[in-house]
Parts: C-alpha cells; sequence; structure tokens
C-alpha cells in the first residue's frame, strides 16, 4: 500500500480514535487521525503522579479526559475541516455532541473568516448514546486551580482569592518562562501541565493545511477541569472579564454590517456558562468552573491590577513576545501590538504616568506611527483587533478620560483624539463611570461573591 499524504481538500473524514490515561505516570494519550492516515498523538502530563483515584473519582476522570480529548481534537481537526466526524472508542449523547458543535463552530470563527471558509451546518458530532444519569458530587476539598497566564488579570484573579482566604495552586500550560517566572512570584503553589502537540500537525501545516486561530481557552479549560478531577480540587478559575463576551464587527465595502467575528469566543459567557454546566452534569456536581473576572469590564479590571504594584517588573500581557522569545524572555513587551496598545490604554486612567512609562517602557500615546493601531480599538475607521483586547467603547471612554488629563492630553494620540475623533462622538457615551459597574451575570460561588462583591466594586 502506498504511503499515506496528506491532501486538504481531499481528506473525508476526522477521527477521534482513542484516549487513554496512566495513573501510574499523570500522562494522558490522545489519539486522532484523517481517513486511514497515520494515528496523531497527542499528549497532557498532569504532575502529581501516581493518582490514587476510587472508582467514583476514576469514572469522573474518564469523564473529564474524553471531554479533553474531544475538545483538544480542535487543533487538528481544523487542517482539514472534513465533514465527517467519527468518535470511535466511545460513544456520548446528544447533549455533549450539542456542545462540541457549538466550541468548534463558534471558536473556528476567526479561523473561518480569515481562510473564507462557512463551517455552518458541517460540523456535526455523532449522538449515539442515551443520556446518562447526573454525574453525582465527589466529595472535592477545597481548593481552586487558578490559570495564569502572565498578565494583568489573572494576577488580579489570584491576589483577589488570597484576599478572600481561597486555597488555590497557581496552573499554567506549556513551558514558558515567562508564566513560570510571574507564578512564582505569586509565592503561592504552582503547577506545571505539559501540553505535546502530535509532531505531524507541523508538517500538515507545511502541506498547506487550513491554519489559524483556535479556542485555546477552550483546550486550557478541559484540560484544567481534568487535573481538577485526579487532584480532588473543587474549582477551576480563570480570568475572563465581561468584554470578552463582545466581538469584532465586520462591515462590508458598502458599509454594511456583515457579521460578528469574536477572536476570544472561549473566554465568552457562552463557553463559560455552557462549559460550567457540562461539568456539573456530567463529571462532578460538586466541580466549579467560573471566571472570577466576569462581573467585570477590562477597565475595571485594570483598575484593580493599578492597586497593587508588586507585578509590574514581572507581568507581560503582550502576547507577540510570548511568541517571539520563547525560552529567553529578555523583554515584556513589543510596544506595538494590539495587546500593548490596549493595556497601556486601560491602565492609563487608574495608574500614575511615570508608573505606567516604566512598565511598558515608553510611551505609546505619545507616538504617532501608532495611530493605526489605536484607531483599531477605538473602532475608528477600522474593526477590533482579533485579539482578546476590550471593547470599542472602553477603548474610547479611556481615551477621553486621559484628553482632561494634563499629563496626557498633549501626547500626539491623545491630543489628535481631542480634536479630531472625540468632536464626532457623544459625550455622554464617552463616560468611563458606567463602565466599571458590576454586572450580575457570572457563576461564582455566593459565599466568595459576597465578599468580593465590594472590593470589585470601589
Amino acid at each position: 500500500m502506498s504511503e499515506w499524504m496528506f491532501e486538504r481538500d481531499a481528506i473525508r473524514t476526522f477521527r477521534f480514535v482513542r484516549c487513554a490515561f496512566d495513573a501510574q505516570t499523570g500522562i494522558a494519550r490522545l489519539v486522532y487521525a484523517f481517513d486511514d492516515g497515520p494515528e496523531l498523538v497527542e499528549t497532557v502530563t498532569v504532575p502529581g503522579a501516581p493518582f490514587d483515584l476510587d472508582d467514583a473519582r476514576a469514572a469522573a476522570a474518564g469523564q473529564a479526559l474524553r471531554l479533553l480529548h474531544l475538545v483538544a481534537g480542535v487543533s487538528y481537526y481544523k487542517a482539514a475541516v472534513p465533514a465527517d466526524i467519527r468518535i470511535e472508542a466511545y460513544e456520548i449523547d446528544a447533549d455533549t455532541a450539542a456542545f462540541l458543535e457549538t466550541v468548534y463552530l463558534n471558536g473556528l470563527g476567526e479561523f473561518a473568516y480569515r481562510n473564507g471558509l462557512d463551517l455552518r451546518g458541517r460540523i456535526r458530532f455523532p449522538a449515539n448514546a442515551q443520556a446518562g444519569v447526573p454525574a453525582p458530587a465527589l466529595g472535592l476539598r477545597g481548593h481552586a486551580l487558578v490559570a495564569i497566564g502572565g498578565g494583568k488579570d489573572s494576577l488580579v484573579s489570584i491576589e483577589a482569592l488570597r484576599g478572600a482566604g481561597v486555597e488555590q495552586t497557581v496552573t499554567w500550560i506549556g513551558g514558558s518562562q515567562l508564566i513560570a517566572a510571574c507564578a512564582a512570584h505569586t509565592g503561592l503553589p504552582t503547577l506545571n501541565i505539559g501540553r505535546q502537540l502530535a509532531s505531524q500537525l507541523f508538517e500538515y501545516n507545511r502541506l498547506g493545511a487550513w491554519n489559524g486561530h483556535i479556542p485555546v481557552t477552550a483546550v486550557n479549560s478541559a484540560i484544567l477541569a481534568f487535573a481538577a478531577v485526579l487532584l480532588g480540587v473543587d474549582q477551576v478559575v480563570f480570568s475572563n472579564e465581561r468584554s470578552a463576551s463582545y466581538g469584532s464587527i465586520i462591515i462590508a465595502d458598502d458599509g454594511s454590517v456583515t457579521g460578528e467575528v469574536n477572536h476570544q469566543w472561549s473566554k465568552g459567557w457562552a463557553f463559560e456558562s455552557a462549559l460550567g454546566d457540562w461539568l456539573q452534569r456530567h463529571v462532578a456536581a460538586d466541580l466549579r468552573y467560573y471566571s472570577l473576572l466576569r462581573p467585570l469590564s477590562e477597565l475595571a479590571v485594570a483598575r484593580q491590577f493599578a492597586r497593587v504594584s508588586r507585578y509590574d517588573a514581572h507581568f507581560s500581557s503582550c502576547n507577540r513576545n510570548f511568541h517571539i522569545l520563547g525560552e529567553r524572555p529578555t523583554s515584556r513587551w513589543c510596544g506595538v501590538c494590539p495587546k500593548c496598545h490596549f493595556v497601556f490604554l486601560a491602565l492609563a486612567p487608574f495608574m500614575p504616568k511615570p508608573r505606567l512609562v516604566g512598565i511598558i517602557g515608553r510611551n505609546l500615546l505619545d507616538d504617532p506611527a501608532q495611530t493605526a493601531g489605536f484607531d483599531a480599538l477605538l473602532e475608528y475607521q477600522d474593526h477590533k483587533p482579533f485579539e482578546c483586547v476590550g471593547e470599542g467603547r472602553e477603548s474610547r471612554a479611556a481615551m477621553a478620560a486621559l484628553a482632561q488629563r494634563p499629563e496626557w492630553r498633549e501626547d500626539a494620540l491623545v491630543e489628535r483624539f481631542r480634536r479630531e475623533i472625540g468632536p464626532q462622538l457623544d459625550a455622554a457615551d464617552l463616560r468611563i463611570e458606567p463602565l466599571l459597574v458590576i454586572d450580575d451575570q457570572h457563576r461564582i460561588p455566593p459565599a466568595l461573591w459576597q465578599t468580593l462583591r465590594g472590593q470589585f466594586a470601589s
């Protein structure tokens, strides 16, 4: 038989072959394939082995492992997006199939838009199993696995949980030295989970696979949920604010709105609520998945972060530098990407100017070369960037606030906003105070929220 070759447009089937976990080593193996091609094996390694699981927790871990297998498959499925999806080693019910279809369709929204693909009606997971009985409570201990990405948001969550007396382990996936250094600076217990993608994926990319953004937070959430069951803890905590639920409005050449694409859909409320409910129905009734910052806007998060200076020299929200530096974190801010632009703008109303310029390394708002980047944040003659940044109205309100302050108003981009953009906008829509109001849509445990609400509102 001739050797199988990856030919994107000839592929008809994506197969979830099997998944397995070795409790002695802590290694999970997730296996996929296209058509009758070679097996694609991804591994996830959870520190703490060997794991001694009773029957109930072993069953819950099995359910969480299958979810991880199915969600992580998006990294491989996207290479060819075939219409036929098969699950070979186990069956899923209609509830799980519907959840996965939502995750794949919306989580691949930016990927589909950039590649000119229409995935609506194409993604169908086979539902063959009958709905099972609701998952029981496992008696998980009160402890939070808190995802850290090295940026301001997770640090706000970590300090809020610390202040509320919640036991926590700072957790991340992969080998970033930037994240590891930031996690170490918290002084809390840490957990670094390993994830190794199947090596063939990079060869498939070279051979013309479809490529682009995937719902990384969905994958990371499934990994942490699996780890939580193994470790016997009852909370998986992320730090996604309410602004993450809003995408980029796509405008056609004729000026009409053609749709919305949310780069950070798996950081939004729709995903959080769907996954949290699924985990409690299928894995453990006492496993809580939530974002501690969901009630807050990006500006409200920035206000909270500005109150603590201990991380000024350690945090970074710059995605570009995480990609470029790899194992050599010599600089935390590139100063030219959308994340750098937005973090600078969001912190400026709440932080002394010398402190902010010292963190980023220069004054981004006094650099005319950065005009286009900030215009995109403002949604002025452009749509919001495909990045994890706040809403356009937040950026406009922050810029309007700076335009009233003597230390900022003469900087090139602030002065331009005051002269050119601000007069075109309704002053009532530029007030920052309404954007700092706390929202009631969240999954935070009631007792914890009662403790934190006053802090977050002030």
